[in-house]
Order: C-alpha cells, then structure tokens, then sequence
C-alpha cells in the first residue's frame, strides 16, 4: 500500500504544470471530446509507467547492493531539484488532429511525450525503491489521472488558479523527504 499511495501523490504533485498536462488542454480543446482523450490518457500512461515500473524494479533485483540504494536516493533528490523547473510545452510537440481520432491521437502523444518526462523517471526510481511493478504503475497511473483529468474538463481555467511554483515546491520537497529518508535508512540512521 506505500508504494501505491507514495506513487501516487509523488506523479500527481509533480504532474501539475508538466508539459503533459499542457498536452491534455490541448488534446481537449483540440477535439472538444473529453472522454476520448481521458482514455487515451489513462491507456497510455499504464502502458508507459509500467514499462517504467518495471525497468526500476529489474534494475533493483540485478543491481542489489547499498551503493545501488544510495543511487535511488540520489535519483530522487535529483528530481526534487529538477521539478522546480518547469516544463515548456514546444510547439513542435503540439499534436495535429488527424485521421486518427481523439482516443489513438492521445495515446500515441501521451506515451511519447511521457518518454523521458520527470514522471516517467520518478517512475523508474519509483519501481526501483519499492520493488513492486503493479503498485507503483497503478499509483503513477492514478497520479496522472488525478493531475490530468481535471485539466480535460475544466481546461486553463483549472490551471490559471493553481499557483504553479507552490505546487513545484510542494512536489520538489516530497522527493527530496523520499531522498534524504532513503539515504538515512541505507545510511543506518533510521
């Protein structure tokens, strides 16, 4: 259960604000068919975080061993510091709508853009900490729903409230406590 639930909360913290989320407005308003682009959201983001999810956890089983601990909690102090830049959504990434609808459109372009994203990557370590694929993918998958699913329906309107920065840090302080906490119990402080 703590590997769904810190899985969950780390992604949809880190989530706001991420050029994801400035996909999912754009999908929306692009095909004005919320329901369509939820799903392809949600279909890739399970595919993509558990493929992830599962890099982290094979790479925990073969690299076990205290130094490997240390790279996981330096991988999520390194997150910390890198959500607190934020994501420029580039045109170039912006999706044509196209013959393929609104569902296969977000699919393709959520799990592409997901490539190499601070969430996928939160995602890896993630599965790496906790050693559990299921969990980690459903609690990432979670995240991003409850991050991006407002976002389809309310639009930029949702996200002109939110104060993006207070977010960022909020994000960026929840993997800095898995970082440090991390680095103290392989340190045998904890």
């Amino acid at each position: 259960m703590e590997a769904f639930l810190t899985s969950t909360s780390v992604v949809a913290l880190a989530e706001i604000g991420d050029k994801t989320q400035l996909l999912a407005i754009v999908l929306a308003t692009r095909f004005k068919k919320p329901w369509p682009v939820v799903a392809g959201i949600f279909a890739a983001t399970l595919a993509n975080h558990f493929l992830a999810a599962l890099v982290g956890e094979q790479a925990a089983a073969f690299l076990q061993g205290e130094w490997f601990r240390y790279l996981v909690a330096a991988s999520f102090i390194a997150m910390g510091f890198w959500t607190l830049i934020p994501d420029k959504f580039e045109e170039d990434d912006e999706p044509k709508p196209g013959r393929f609808g609104p569902f296969l459109t977000t699919l393709i372009a959520f799990f592409l853009v997901e490539m190499g994203d601070k969430t996928q990557i939160a995602t890896v370590a993630l599965g790496a900490r906790f050693q559990a694929v299921v969990p980690v993918m459903l609690g990432t998958t979670l995240g991003m729903m409850l991050a991006n699913g407002p976002v389809v329906f309310a639009g930029n309107a949702l996200i002109r409230r939110i104060p993006m920065r207070a977010v960022h840090i909020t994000a960026a302080l929840l993997f800095l406590a898995i970082g440090v906490w991390l680095l103290a119990q392989t340190a045998g402080l904890l």
